[in-house]
């Protein structure tokens, strides 16, 4: 339970009391738990709006919540990731662009262009919105175990993401994720285009990063939620409408 209150304590703004000491391979694992208490806290949360606002409206609302609650942790993340990656420089200064506080064209369009994909998805679904919205935000956080596992650190000097990479994570890591994975179920057909969607998703971005940078940082991982998210919302629209 420590390292359960540990990895809560890392990613959401949640009180759940003093901190505790941090172990990163020890919390790592945990990632898509907390996951699923962003996600059930977030169906709730829209279960209730559903009973005075329609539909959309309650989408943004939704979309704001996963912001608070995660005090914009992995939004900062893309934004910083979105300067850096699409600045077209060598990889020395790419990753001095992440670096640097200030958000510049390419971080505001990428964090633009996920909300508004969030959102999207979100107003979009109409039956298992609930289920949904308890599900995806797991898989999303899950994403982050894949680029510790299969990516170097890029900041050998260290950086804020240095302690997740001075150990080997054991396949074991993933055990977790079966958790939203038996969930998605209860999605019906939708279950297997949410889950195809999230293998091809996380592929591609790693794949990417490896192409690129070789690399990851915590701000790449940060970016590996938001788009892992906003593309999961997304799915879902699309499985609305084929199935």
């Amino acid at each position: 339970m420590s390292k359960l209150r540990a990895a809560i304590q890392f990613i959401t703004i949640l009180p759940v009391g003093k901190s505790v000491d941090f172990e990163p391979n020890k919390m790592i694992p945990l990632f898509p738990v907390v996951g699923l208490l962003i996600g059930t806290s977030l169906a709730l949360f829209d279960l209730v709006l559903a009973w005075i606002l329609p539909g959309p409206t309650a989408a943004v609302l939704d979309v704001l919540f996963l912001v608070v609650i995660t005090g914009a942790f992995h939004i900062d993340g893309l934004g910083d990731t979105a300067d850096g990656m699409f600045s077209h420089r060598p990889k020395e200064r790419i990753l001095e662009i992440m670096k640097d506080s200030r958000l510049g064209t390419m971080g505001l369009v990428a964090i633009v262009c996920a909300l508004a994909i969030k959102w999207g998805g979100i107003s979009a679904m109409d039956h298992d919105r609930f289920i949904a919205l308890m599900i995806i935000p797991a898989y999303a956080r899950a994403s982050v175990i894949f680029g510790i596992r299969y990516l170097p650190y890029g900041r050998p000097e260290g950086g804020t993401g240095s302690d997740f990479f001075k150990s080997p994570l054991p396949f074991s890591s993933f055990g977790w994720l079966l958790a939203p994975v038996f969930m998605s179920v209860f999605l019906g057909m939708q279950c297997l285009l949410l889950n195809v969607i999230f293998f091809l998703v996380v592929s591609g971005i790693i794949f990417f990063y490896k192409r690129q940078l070789n690399c990851i940082t915590g701000d790449m991982l940060g970016a590996m939620v938001e788009v892992t998210e906003s593309v999961l919302f997304l799915s879902m629209a699309l499985g609305i409408h084929f199935f």
